[in-house]
C-alpha cells in the first residue's frame, strides 16, 4: 500500500496467524470448490475506481455499450448478492453496474467509516461510468444513499426504484439540549471504545456451511443454497478456513449526518420519477416500514408496492417478478 493511500484512510485487514489457535480445515482448497446457484451469474466485467485514495471494486452485468443502470447494495452486504437479480435487468437491455461500499466485498478497508464516504465513493463510480443522467436502484442503505444523492444532484438521475430503504417520519424524543450534548458524547466515546477494540479484529474462519449459518442470522429467509453461494462471492478462503470478507469494525447504523426523519421531510419534493418496493414479512435486517407507514410523505406522482410474502430481500426472494416490475418502470 503508498504512503498516499495509508494518508487518506486504506488499510488492509489483518490476516490471521498461528497464535489464533485454530487449526487448518479439511475443507478443499478455495480453487476446487465450485459455487454455483439457479439463475445466478457472476459479473461479466470487474474493475476498479479509486475514490478519494480508496480503491472500490466495481463490477458490471450485460453489454458494455447497453445504457448504464446503477445499483447500490445494503449495509452489510456486497454487490455480488446482486448475482441473481442483476442479471435479469441486464437481459432487459441494461448495462447493469454495482460496486462494493468501502469496507465490503473486495472494496478497501479504511480506518474510519462515514455517510458521507458512501456518498463519495457513490459519485466516484457513477462519474466513471458516464457523464449522462442514468437510472438507479437501491436497496435498503444503498436505497437511502441514493435518495439523499438524487436529491441533491437531481439532473445526474433520470429514475429511481428503492427496495426497502426509503425512509420513514419518526417522532423525535423530546430532549433537553444539555441531555442531547450530554447523550453525543456517550455516543462518539462509545464509536471510539469499540474502534480502539476492534483494531487488530480478525473475523473468526469457519467452514462454507458455517459461515452461510452465520449469514442466515442476519437472513432467515433465504435458502441455504443461497447463501452458500455467496460465501464464494462474498467471502476468502484462508489457510485455517473461510472468512467473510466485510470488515470487522463494521457496526450497525454508522457514523454519519443521516437520520430518517430529516430524509423523511425532504421526500415529498423528490425531483425523479419513483417507485418504492417493499416485502409484507417482518425481519432482523429490515427497516420495519409498510407502504401506509411511507405513503403520508411520498410524491403525488410516485409508485409504491408491497409484494406479499417477502421480507427485506425482495430482489433475492422473488428475482424475476421484481426485475420485470423495475424494467417495467425503466422503460417508460
Amino acid at each position: 500500500m503508498s504512503e498516499d493511500r495509508k494518508r487518506l484512510g486504506a488499510r488492509s485487514e489483518p490476516k490471521a496467524s498461528e497464535e489464533d489457535g485454530l487449526g487448518a480445515r479439511s475443507e478443499p482448497e478455495a480453487s476446487a470448490v465450485r459455487f454455483s446457484h439457479p439463475g445466478a451469474q457472476a459479473p461479466q466485467r470487474q474493475r476498479r475506481v479509486d475514490s478519494h485514495g480508496v480503491s472500490i471494486a466495481v463490477y458490471e452485468w450485460g453489454d458494455a455499450s447497453a445504457p448504464p443502470l446503477f445499483l447500490a447494495h445494503g449495509g452489510f452486504d456486497f454487490a455480488r448478492t446482486f448475482d441473481g437479480f442483476a442479471p435479469l435487468l441486464a437481459a432487459g437491455g441494461w448495462r447493469v453496474v454495482s460496486w462494493d461500499h468501502r469496507g465490503h466485498g473486495d472494496s478497501d478497508h479504511t480506518e474510519l467509516y462515514s455517510w458521507d464516504a458512501d456518498q463519495r465513493d457513490l459519485l466516484a463510480v457513477v462519474e466513471s461510468t458516464t457523464p449522462d443522467p442514468a437510472p438507479a436502484l437501491g436497496h435498503s442503505k444503498g436505497g437511502a444513499l441514493f435518495t439523499q444523492i438524487i436529491q441533491t444532484l437531481p439532473h445526474r438521475f433520470t429514475r429511481f426504484v428503492c427496495i426497502d430503504g426509503l425512509p420513514v417520519h419518526k417522532a423525535a424524543p423530546d430532549v433537553a439540549e444539555r441531555e442531547r450534548t450530554r447523550m453525543l458524547t456517550d455516543e462518539v466515546t462509545s464509536w471510539l471504545d469499540r474502534r480502539r477494540r476492534v483494531a487488530t479484529i480478525v473475523r473468526p474462519p469457519g467452514t462454507i456451511d458455517e459461515l452461510a449459518k452465520r449469514r442466515a442470522r442476519m437472513n432467515p429467509r433465504l435458502s441455504h443454497d443461497w447463501l452458500r453461494y455467496l460465501v464464494g462471492a462474498g467471502a476468502r478462503h484462508d489457510p485455517d478456513g473461510w472468512r467473510w470478507k466485510i470488515d470487522p469494525s463494521l457496526r450497525m447504523g454508522g457514523f454519519g449526518p443521516w437520520r430518517q426523519e430529516w430524509a423523511a421531510r425532504r421526500l415529498a419534493g423528490f425531483p425523479i420519477p419513483l417507485l418504492g418496493i417493499l416485502g409484507t414479512e417482518a425481519e432482523y435486517m429490515g427497516w420495519g416500514v409498510t407502504a401506509d407507514d411511507l405513503r403520508p410523505f411520498m410524491p403525488g406522482d410516485a409508485e409504491l408496492e408491497e409484494v406479499p410474502g417477502t421480507g427485506h430481500f425482495v430482489h433475492i426472494e422473488k428475482p424475476a417478478e421484481t426485475a420485470a416490475r423495475v424494467l417495467e418502470f425503466l422503460s417508460r
